[in-house]
């Protein structure tokens, strides 16, 4: 690479052989010089300098193929024009001294510009559009028709002694159109840029070849001065253009230049224009100025034509776009605000509507609706027709609703209502309207309900919009607890309930945690003797400042936050563990039945199957000891409740049925349910229907279970009178107030074990 000294040293060289020849000029116009070879003789030392710059980049490894190559093709046309500038000394000064250009020195000048030219247009410009081509092409021909009129005006109009001391106006004409070509083709690769080859290199290089180009035009005012010529400024100015250049391109390396934007908006049509309206007025009556003027100015029209041509194309792309661009938003803005399956709004669209009007302080209500068992269809019919009935339920509710309200997914099987300027009667209306709709069986291919319980609430001064939310599920749960398919009002009781509800709740939580729990067992006993068989695990929660608080209210609190799980588990482990030790201390005495109750949830966990025998090995209880109760609920659809009952089968574990007769479709399960017992519910012994329908029900039961071999445990049994009634039906086995209350293990282990033995153990224990 060239070094930083040498460098400044070539162009100091150029330099000083410039003001050299500028002033040789200068002074000549005033003085004949003796000797006018002297001025002759730097133009061969300026090019030489131009070639050997050019050089020295053409040899730089850092920069890549095409760059070098264009330094060398430019350093081939310096040392062409070397020779040139040694021709032309010649064809000056050999005889008598003259400006008389020889047609060697032509061809050598001719050949130099030629290899320039090649050199640039092998170069690889930036991508242009037809536009920017046009307006290249029309701006080159304004440059060339307004310098060929000066260059006509001002140095070969009227200058027959020129062309005569020249020799020919061919050589002069070709030498000046070249020139002309040379700057426009510099000027088109400058300004767009070429591969790696430094921008500010070839706008230093097309500087130096235009003010070269001007100078050299500059020859016929020197008629005068046979020993001077214009070549002694325009070749060192050409050749300083050159080092310079080199060195900027080394300076810069390899970086590829930024790229440029096209320029839509030039001044060079202006500036043409103008400078041949001040030719015009200066130059009278000339010919050529004036259809030089005339022929720039129809170039002028031409390019402010296609300009506005091209404008108006431009505009209407850009209308274009601007309506794919509002479209795009549009549905950017319905996808960010609608649900994606039902193409209601979604949660974003809820809250947004509330909050405007909330704070435009309009009068509206909020419903919550929350589908009944959807998740059994997800359960039994798999996910897409879950999916399915969800589209088929937006589609409803929107078609009930109207354009009085607006209709909502929250997620999963929640939808929402917001119902504005209407009465409390008319929302009344519309909700019913909106539950009959529902009630209609959808048409999916398959036995699917699409009930609903919906909770409603009025909007109030300082409401948010979570509040609505709050109250409305308040409502809709009490729905749901008043048996579903309904709609609710909300009201500040059901807020306070709730508010219990929600502290409950959370202290359930932790009750595990804080040993709270506890574990009771009620006798199941065989009729009519009343000796006790077996036990069932009851689950009880000592609040530490509720006190005692009923399964009815805790279990559903424990499904509803899914920590029912893990006291399942807990109530299943504890309960193997004291039924394996009864089994060791009282042997035969000991319950031979242990049943214990499994949630929906448990049955539905992926591992249960899994977990439940690890706590069976763990504990050492006798699996045929064990019986598990699920509810009919649990197991009303096909899914993993009931596949989870089947794997329990097969590994060697009694399932019972628990609740029987209370839920759907009851007489179907003892078909599809692989059970060992059945558990008559309480309300047809000892409701308020056990003397009439209760005991027909009872009474035929026993009958479905001695059928399908199958035990029956009658629950509820609180009378001698309804024991002797389910003895005389066929049931053998019993459970109730009669024969025990849930009593703690010790308790129960009190009549497991004859008088005298129990009494010595107890003396043993003391």
């Amino acid at each position: 690479m060239l070094a930083y000294g040498k460098r400044h040293a070539l162009a100091l060289s150029g330099g000083l052989l410039l003001l050299v020849n500028a002033a040789w000029l200068l002074i000549g116009l005033h003085h004949e010089w003796s000797y006018p070879i002297l001025g002759w003789l730097p133009l061969p030392a300026s090019a030489a300098l131009g070639a050997y710059a050019s050089w020295k980049v053409s040899r730089s490894p850092g920069l890549d193929r095409g760059t070098r190559r264009f330094w060398w093709h430019l350093t081939l046309a310096s040392g062409l024009y070397v020779v040139g500038t040694i021709s032309n000394t010649v064809d000056a000064v050999a005889g008598e001294p003259t400006q008389r250009i020889g047609l060697i020195t032509t061809l050598w000048y001719l050949a130099t510009m030629g290899v320039v030219i090649w050199a640039l247009l092998r170069l690889p410009s930036w991508q242009r559009t037809r536009g920017d081509w046009v307006r290249f092409l029309l701006d080159s021909c304004v440059v060339l028709v307004a310098g060929g009129a000066f260059v006509w005006q001002f140095s070969i109009r009227g200058h027959q002694t020129w062309i005569t001391e020249s020799g020919s106006a061919g050589a002069v004409l070709t030498m000046v159109s070249i020139g002309f070509v040379a700057v426009v083709t510099f000027v088109k690769v400058a300004f767009a840029g070429a591969g790696q080859l430094d921008r500010r290199a070839l706008h230093i290089l097309s500087a130096g070849s235009a003010i070269s180009a001007a100078f050299g035009g500059l020859t016929p005012f020197l008629a005068e001065h046979p020993t001077l010529s214009s070549s002694f400024v325009a070749v060192p100015v050409g050749a300083l253009g050159v080092v310079l250049a080199a060195g900027r391109q080394l300076r810069s390396g390899g970086r590829a230049p930024a790229p440029r934007r096209s320029r839509r908006i030039s001044v060079v049509p202006y500036v043409a224009v103008v400078a041949m309206d001040a030719l015009l007025l200066s130059s009278g009556d000339s010919t050529g100025v004036r259809i030089s003027t005339a022929l720039l100015t129809v170039l002028v029209m031409l390019r402010q034509v296609y300009a506005l041509r091209e404008n108006r194309r431009l505009l209407s792309t850009v209308d274009t776009s601007l309506t794919r661009l509002r479209e795009t938003q549009d549905q950017l803005t319905h996808q960010a605000t609608h649900d994606s399956l039902t193409g209601v709004g979604n949660r974003a669209l809820f809250e947004e509507t509330v909050d405007v009007l909330l704070g435009n302080r309009t009068p509206f209500h909020v419903a919550l609706l929350d589908m009944d068992d959807f998740k059994s269809v997800n359960d039994r019919l798999g996910h897409h027709t879950g999916d399915s009935l969800l589209v088929v339920v937006s589609r409803r509710l929107r078609a009930a609703v109207g354009s009085e309200g607006m209709v909502a997914r929250l997620g999963g099987d929640e939808f929402t209502i917001v119902l504005r300027d209407v009465s409390a009667v008319r929302v009344e209306e519309i909700l019913d309207r909106v539950l009959t709709e529902l009630r209609e069986p959808p048409r999916l291919g398959a036995a699917v309900r699409s009930v609903a319980s919906i909770g409603v609430t009025t909007a109030r001064p300082g409401d948010a919009g979570s509040d609505l939310l709050r109250r409305a599920d308040v409502a809709m749960y009490e729905a749901k607890a008043r048996g579903g398919d309904r709609r609710h009002w909300f009201d500040a009781a059901m807020d306070e309930q709730a508010q219990r509800t929600a502290r409950l709740s959370a202290d359930l939580l932790t009750a595990l945690d804080r040993d709270e729990l506890f574990l009771l067992y009620q006798p199941i006993v065989e009729l009519p003797s009343g000796r006790a068989t077996g036990v069932e695990v009851l689950l009880r929660w000592q609040h530490p400042t509720l006190g005692l608080v009923s399964p009815d209210v805790f279990i559903p609190l424990a499904e509803r936050n899914g920590r029912i799980v893990e006291i399942g588990r807990w109530v299943l482990e504890n309960a193997c563990r004291q039924a394996a030790a009864w089994h060791r201390r009282f042997g035969p005495h000991a319950p031979s039945k242990i049943s214990i109750n499994v949630s929906a949830r448990q049955l539905a966990e992926p591992g249960f199957v899994g977990e439940v025998e690890d706590i069976v090995s763990r504990t050492g209880v006798d699996r045929a000891s064990l019986l598990l109760e699920v509810t009919e609920t649990a197991v009303l659809e096909a899914g993993a409740p009931l596949e989870a009952v089947r794997e329990l089968r097969e590994r060697g574990l009694r399932v019972a049925l628990d609740d029987f007769g209370t839920g759907q479709s009851s007489l179907s399960l003892l078909l599809t349910v692989p059970v060992d017992v059945l558990k008559v519910d309480k309300s047809f012994v000892s409701g308020d229907a056990a003397d009439h329908a209760g005991a027909v029900i009872v009474e035929h039961l026993i009958g479905f279970t001695n059928g399908l071999r199958i035990e029956a445990v009658a629950e509820g049994v609180e009378t001698e009178d309804q024991a002797h009634r389910l003895h005389a039906a066929g049931y053998s086995l019993a459970q109730g107030y009669l024969f025990g209350h849930p009593a703690p293990a010790a308790d129960i282990e009190a009549g497991l074990l004859p008088v005298p033995l129990a009494q010595a153990v107890a003396d043993r224990t003391a």
